[in-house]
């Protein structure tokens, strides 16, 4: 039989369904061009090596390595061989296409069905369900998507971090056995693994052949690369399951979340670009310049400070005002309060309404701050309804934060939540909520079983009903920083909270390897305080503005307390970055493998033009900084290269930056530009346009 091809933006999936079993995966990675069957198989089919793993890899198939689907029956264990009932493919070569297979294995009592897309831009996604048909219980205790990698793949990366310095990469050799990512903190994680690679040796943004797993799941999650002796190796990802939370009656059925795929010939930039595109096929409007009062008030809602801040929000350019944390009943501090969604009637007697109208007359939207999901201890919700914390009855699990998990898989739970928050969306008519989530969930219990997964889909749930009835109602994930930003939190949310820390120093790094995933008008990058609130440093207001240039650009930073220069020099800022913004929320975002290790060079790019930014984050070794060679452009066209924006205080600036000269695009890849000696914490803004 002729294998099943997908091919899309220069990537090729090649399975051979010419056996009696699943499907097996003969090739993951660079198009291949058209194929005369049956030889495309012979050939790839080694005559030592283990036979290529299936779409769901078990020991009868050959695979030695962990199983696609593990469970266990009581008393009546069959190892699974599938039978395939039905294969379906609709593939249109170069535009990617679908392939569902459905197959049984009736002495196991079980039934799967896999669905596998490549999408135009050559991202592959992946899920499988299982389905219980016999009459005993079937617990599922793992379920993963895999797909196989090559010999040539020899190593690692993937990401960890803590609490404000999120995605921490780390690199190793892909040796023999398993590198596993397991994530029980019942949330995407500061250590989330994000996007789990296997490359050539030595890869980097721009060069080298990868591939990449990514689990869209915003619970309890493994990532894992295996490597056998037999010569097989793959990445895999998907839902990590503890012991008893998934069990399956006759009929039942466990789906898996999406699980993402992606090669690159060229780079982590490219598959960072499959990524990217997947998500903009979602469009989104403008994203308007966001101002939250969490560090210039925290918990003092007073209304005149609140309005003064609004009033200078609205003078430098701010399009959106969040209030956050402590307009709700007995929110004074964080001990108390979480679980009333109701306005604090003290603090706000006339409701929000003052501070709403305010922020509308003056030309901005209005959004608000939730954490749905918690509750503390000190409130009436859980006075009134100790049995919706989410435990085992009669043992509170360890507090965090002053804060317990409200069970949202509980129906008067979840009830409760839909119809405060869908009040007070309609009552205030807000534009955007900003969705928090602070805490690791610890022994999670929903009745009588392990409770992140019952959990999780709840979450998914309300979202979707929220939005469903307040289709313009834009949200922010938030997770104590950057804790849960994945591809499933991602379908039903329009940015993510990058980090706690607005640092803009540690920022470079975080939004740099979070920009894998999330394009940059989904990254919530704020222009934090001169001082700040997390790691204490102090650093230039042009440092901390230009590098939230590159995202979702807002502010996070007591205005009332700024100088007018400053606020003139954030106006600046602000109105560059609104210049720039249809070209940095649209455009391929690009990132050089620059020699230096103390600076940073990346962009974006569009084919009409393009913007860099060149970070100098601390002191040279080299007296002399290495040339600017600028990723992304089209060689054979010629680009009007400027300064944009102030340029930094006591820069050495070549002679180029003078005046905007005209470069051919070869010349600027190539040779590059010459570069300006910066002083640390400093950024030099490139515009370039073609000509």
């Amino acid at each position: 039989m002729s294998p099943v091809i997908l091919s899309a933006a220069g990537a090729a999936l090649v399975l051979d369904d010419s056996g009696s079993g699943l499907p097996r995966v003969r090739h993951f990675g660079a198009a291949l061009g058209p194929f005369d069957a049956p030889v495309p198989v012979a050939v790839m089919a080694p005559a030592f090596a283990a036979p290529a793993p299936p779409l769901l890899p078990a020991q009868g198939d050959g695979w030695y390595g962990r199983p696609g689907l593990s469970g266990v029956r009581d008393g009546d264990h069959w190892p699974v061989r599938w039978s395939v009932e039905r294969l379906e493919a609709s593939a249109e070569p170069g535009s990617g296409g679908t392939v569902t297979v459905t197959a049984a294995d009736a002495r196991a009592g079980l039934s799967l069905m896999s669905e596998l897309i490549m999408d135009e831009g050559g991202l592959v996604r992946m899920r499988h369900a299982v389905t219980n048909t016999a009459p005993s219980p079937y617990r599922v205790q793992g379920l993963v998507c895999a797909l196989p990698v090559p010999a040539r793949a020899g190593e690692l990366l993937d990401f960890t971090g803590r609490w404000g310095l999120e995605k921490v990469p780390q690199r190793r050799e892909f040796g023999y056995g398993v590198w596993s990512r397991e994530n029980r903190r019942g949330r995407t994680g500061h250590d989330g693994t994000g996007l789990l690679v296997a490359g050539t040796g030595g890869f980097g943004f721009r060069s080298g052949e990868v591939w990449a797993v990514h689990a869209g799941w915003s619970g309890g999650h493994v990532h894992y690369a295996e490597r056998l002796p037999e010569g097989v190796a793959l990445l895999a990802a998907g839902e990590l399951l503890e012991p008893g939370e998934v069990v399956l009656a006759e009929g039942e059925t466990y789906r898996t979340p999406w699980v993402y795929f992606g090669w690159s010939g060229t780079g982590l930039d490219d598959v960072s670009a499959r990524v990217h595109d997947h998500l903009r096929s979602r469009p989104l409007p403008v994203r308007p310049v966001t101002l939250n009062n969490w560090e210039a008030t925290y918990f003092d809602h007073g209304l005149d400070r609140l309005l003064e801040l609004a009033d200078r929000a609205a003078a430098a350019g701010v399009e959106r005002f969040v209030l956050d944390d402590g307009w709700f009943r007995h929110r004074r501090h964080d001990r108390a309060g979480l679980g009333d969604w109701y306005v604090d009637e003290d603090v706000w007697p006339d409701g929000l309404h003052p501070l709403a109208d305010r922020v509308r007359k003056l030309g901005m939207q209005f959004g608000l701050w939730f954490e749905p999901e918690m509750v503390n201890p000190d409130s009436d919700l859980a006075r009134e309804h100790p049995d919706w914390i989410l435990g085992r009855p009669g043992r509170t699990p360890p507090p965090h934060r002053n804060q317990q998990v409200l069970d949202l898989a509980r129906p008067e739970a979840y009830a409760y939540l839909l119809e405060r928050m869908d009040a007070l969306v309609g009552e205030y008519a807000l534009d955007y909520i900003k969705w928090d989530h602070n805490r690791d969930i610890a022994e999670p219990v929903h009745d009588g079983a392990p409770g992140v997964h019952a959990q999780t889909l709840a979450a998914y749930r309300l979202l979707d009903e929220l939005r469903a009835r307040h289709p313009g109602l834009e949200i922010e994930s938030c997770s104590s920083g950057g804790a849960r930003i994945d591809l499933g939190v991602l379908a039903r949310t329009d940015r993510v909270w990058t980090s706690d820390s607005n640092d803009a120093l540690d920022r470079q790094a975080i939004q740099r390897w979070t920009g894998l995933l999330v394009p940059p008008e989904r990254l919530g990058c704020h222009v934090g305080a001169p001082g700040d609130h997390v790691t204490g440093r102090s650093l230039p207001l042009a440092f901390r503005a230009a590098t939230a240039l590159f995202g979702h650009m807002g502010v996070e930073w007591d205005l009332t307390s700024a100088s007018e220069a400053e606020l003139e020099e954030l106006a600046t800022w602000i109105a560059l970055h609104k210049r720039l913004r249809p070209l940095l929320h649209a455009g391929r975002v690009v990132r050089a493998d620059h020699p230096d290790p103390s600076a940073l060079l990346h962009g974006v790019v569009l084919p009409e033009r393009a913007v860099y930014a060149y970070v100098q984050q601390v002191s040279r070794l080299d007296m002399a900084p290495a040339p600017l060679r600028l990723p992304g452009l089209d060689p054979a066209a010629t680009y009007e290269v400027r300064v944009a924006g102030p340029a930094p205080e006591r820069a050495v600036l070549p002679e180029w930056a003078a005046a905007p000269v005209r470069v051919p695009g070869a010349v600027l890849a190539e040779l590059g530009l010459p570069a300006p000696a910066l002083r640390p914490a400093s950024v030099l803004i490139v515009e370039l346009e073609r000509v």
